[in-house]
């Protein structure tokens, strides 16, 4: 068997050198440093879009509520009402079923209500992603006052 020079250059031009690996290597972790930041916030945005989407939602089958009742639902009554007929507290003599469930927040806790609201007539609220009043960012609250 014979030794082809001519072929041995030929194959070791087709592959890459350490160092042209190396350089790849070092773009693509400089690229993910600058996009993966900017990615990972997306979601949090998605979340608190979904949450007012959802508390606009609810104060509007509220609103329904009053015009047929001539009331919000009491605090004690809570968004339940708007799903099923309150049985305690006043009555709500022109009923009717406003959603056909409750949504839960994005972090998949209850949306909060309170009549009288603290920050208007009344308030739909969600503790954001820690699950705690106040907060600022993704833990920030949403409610129905910044609509």
């Amino acid at each position: 068997m014979t030794f082809d020079r001519s072929s041995f250059r030929y194959r070791r031009a087709l592959g890459f050198t350490l160092i042209e690996v190396m350089v790849v290597i070092v773009i693509l972790g400089v690229l993910a440093a600058l996009v993966v930041p900017r990615v990972m916030t997306r979601p949090d945005e998605a979340r608190g879009v979904a949450a007012r989407q959802d508390i606009a939602a609810v104060m509007q089958a509220l609103k329904l509520y009053r015009l047929d009742n001539q009331r919000y639902p009491t605090t004690e009554q809570g968004l339940q009402a708007l799903v099923m007929r309150p049985t305690a507290g006043p009555e709500a003599n022109n009923w009717k079923q406003y959603l056909d469930k409750l949504p839960v927040d994005p972090w998949g806790k209850p949306y909060q209500y309170l009549n009288p609201g603290l920050k208007g007539e009344i308030d739909v609220f969600s503790f954001g992603a820690d699950g705690q009043a106040g907060g600022n960012g993704v833990d920030g609250d949403i409610g129905s006052w910044a609509l």
